[in-house]
């Protein structure tokens, strides 16, 4: 390779970029910039809306104002609601519960809710250890934990 002007080669086809250049300004439109910057901005008032807010088309709407449940808790409840004759229950057992209650569903109508409530569970089991909800009691089947 060639070297350039300077003395060093170059590396590659695409060449250097200069540098870019500061905007240079007088005291003056340095201070009025930092005055602009330390002032406050007012934010525009809001009005509260009449009418209750409705979730996107997917979501049930909240029971009693409060805010969507969580899936992780949604699915604690079905299992501290179900019949102990029934056992432990798999996800998707879980799952169908939860949208057949109206604690939870997909927002955007996911593909495999199962999965991802069985991998939530898993993780929360592994990170909290002992103080977990949940107890994988065989494969693929889960009730709230006794140790409480």
């Amino acid at each position: 390779m060639a070297p350039k002007k300077n003395g060093k080669k170059t590396t590659g086809s695409s060449p250097t970029r200069p540098a870019k250049r500061k905007k240079i300004v007088s005291l003056a439109e340095y201070e009025a910039e930092a005055q602009a910057a330390a002032a406050p901005v007012e934010e525009p008032q809001v009005e509260p809306a009449t009418e209750p807010a409705q979730g996107a088309p997917g979501e049930p709407a909240p029971v009693d104002g409060a805010s969507r449940m969580s899936c992780l808790d949604a699915a604690a409840q079905v299992l501290a609601e179900r019949d102990p004759a029934d056992g432990p229950l798999t996800c998707q057992q879980m799952i169908e519960r939860m949208t057949a209650k109206g604690y939870w569903s997909p927002a955007r109508g996911g593909l495999t809710p199962a999965n991802t409530l069985y991998s939530a569970i898993l993780r929360e089991i592994k990170v909290k250890g002992e103080v977990s909800r949940f107890d994988k009691v065989e494969r693929g089947r889960f009730s709230l934990t006794l140790k409480r």
